[in-house]
């Protein structure tokens, strides 16, 4: 069975390029989200394998959204990784202590996304 990843980012350049990357490159199946609350209800309709989420969004961002399916019992089991901008030592630190599987900079090599997402995961090769 295919694992499915949900793609949470503003930007569809963003989810264009990641969507490729995972379903090409990494044999993933993918969902899209464009804002937080679209992901919320995504997730809890589809159950994807993790989700990938940008930090910095419009109304509903990345911190709020991954608070809100760690508070939701259906969803709080699912994977998270984060994807941002700001991908410093110290942020990845306070990320992962707060839960998240994984914290993966912007911009991202497309050709490197899959193997990333994939470690991060504890999915393999």
């Amino acid at each position: 069975m295919t694992r499915c990843v949900l793609v949470v980012d503003d930007e569809p350049d963003i989810r264009a390029v990641a969507r490729l990357s995972l379903e090409r490159v990494g044999g993933l199946r993918v969902i899209e989200a464009s804002s937080g609350m679209e992901a919320l209800d995504i997730v809890a309709a589809s159950q994807p394998d993790a989700v990938l989420l940008d930090v910095m969004m419009p109304r509903v961002d990345g911190p709020t959204t991954y608070a809100l399916l760690q508070a939701d019992p259906r969803t709080r089991d699912i994977p998270v990784l984060l994807l941002t901008a700001r991908a410093d030592a110290t942020e990845r630190e306070r990320w992962l202590a707060e839960g998240v599987r994984g914290v993966l900079a912007k911009p991202f090599d497309p050709m490197e996304l899959p193997r990333l997402v994939s470690e991060s995961l504890g999915w393999g090769p």
